[in-house]
């Protein structure tokens, strides 16, 4: 026997596994409890395209669910577009109740709760909602705004240097803390630099396995902001190892400054089936992010070591008094190698963000 609040906690890590590769769709689990409370089928979205979490728990159960519970993450779709309507689905399944975390955002494919209800079956919404919201946030977040989830992150020694006053910035942080970014890479859909690290590091932003140095099956798009052009025709990020979008002022616009507006590269990201990037640098680009009021979420790498003088790991955020410091919210601090790695929101001040769109380099 499995409760409801059992088989939710298990939906939600299943939705997780789907993370990196279902944009522009949400991450979503699935279980079909029996009506005597047994697990019958479960499932997770894997792919855009691809059979929703729904679809692949009804093909493990098949006849078992007649009569039972489906518990799944989010509201179950009530529109046809790779796939048929999910709520549909569960009615002629015969299921009896549907448990669902969280309400579908998006007014194309919501609806599937009433849908449901309509046709006689018992619907509860609600469940481990703040559970299944964290695991989603990234989808969760872009349908709302309309622009990609923004994570920055960058690794840093104690006193808050991201290079050494000659330069040279390899390796700020641990093995163990190089690697853990490779899985965070695996979780989006799109990673973006400035060109200023492109010329200074020419870093291939690519997901790789650091065991044997092999590519990732999904690769997240690579994003450079040149407000000129100037990447070279030679950079590892014009490599056939993934998609790579050179954004100039020429494509783009520019913004008051004359440099890449940022809001219209988010704009043009999302238009694209982008939901979730993750900024890597370098301080200058972030700062613009930051300013601007485009970061969601901070990942951090901070390494005990003490520079003194060097490159700061962030400038020019449009910080100049300790009064608009930017405040944030710490939902995880951990050790990774001899690294500690620690993940904090931004807390929203909507009242202090300019009223200007933002560019950068």
């Amino acid at each position: 026997m499995v409760t409801e609040d059992e088989a939710m906690r298990r939906a939600i890590a299943l939705a997780a596994r789907g993370l990196g590769t279902t944009s522009p769709n949400p991450v979503v689990g699935c279980l079909l409890l029996s009506p005597e409370g047994e697990v019958v089928g479960e499932g997770f979205h894997a792919y855009a395209g691809g059979p929703h979490a729904e679809i692949v728990a009804l093909a493990q159960a098949g006849e078992r669910a007649r009569g039972g519970t489906c518990v799944v993450t989010l509201e179950p779709c009530n529109h046809t577009g790779r796939t048929g309507p999910c709520s549909d689905a569960l009615i002629q399944a015969g299921l009896r109740r549907v448990v669902i975390a969280v309400d579908d955002p998006n007014p194309v494919a919501s609806g599937g709760a009433a849908t449901m209800r309509a046709a006689g079956l018992q619907v509860a919404t609600g469940m481990r909602r703040p559970d299944a919201e964290l695991g989603n946030i990234a989808w969760l977040t872009a349908v709302r705004r309309g622009r990609p989830y923004v994570t920055w992150k960058f690794a840093a020694t104690l006193d808050g240097r991201s290079a050494a006053a000659d330069g040279t910035s390899q390796w700020v942080s641990s093995a163990e803390s190089r690697a853990d970014v490779h899985v965070l890479r695996s979780t989006v859909d799109a990673i973006v630099a400035g060109v200023g690290t492109v010329l200074a590091d020419d870093p291939q932003l690519t997901v790789r396995d650091l065991r044997d140095g092999s590519l990732a099956i999904k690769q997240p798009l690579r994003v450079v902001v040149d407000s000129h052009g100037r990447t070279p025709t030679t950079a590892r990020v014009r490599d056939a190892a993934a998609s790579t979008w050179i954004v100039t002022t020429a494509e783009a616009g520019p913004g008051p400054d004359g440099r890449v507006d940022l809001t219209a590269v988010l704009t043009g990201l999302f238009e694209r089936g982008i939901r979730n990037v993750l900024l890597e640098g370098g301080p200058t680009l972030a700062g613009a992010f930051l300013a601007a009021g485009l970061v969601d979420r901070v990942i951090g790498y901070v390494a005990p070591k003490l520079l003194g003088a060097g490159r700061a790991a962030l400038v020019d955020a449009g910080i100049g008094t300790i009064a608009e410091a930017l405040e944030l919210d710490f939902t995880d601090i951990a050790q990774i190698g001899a690294d500690l790695r620690f993940t904090a929101t931004l807390r929203p001040k909507p009242s202090d963000r300019p009223a200007h769109r933002p560019s950068s380099e």
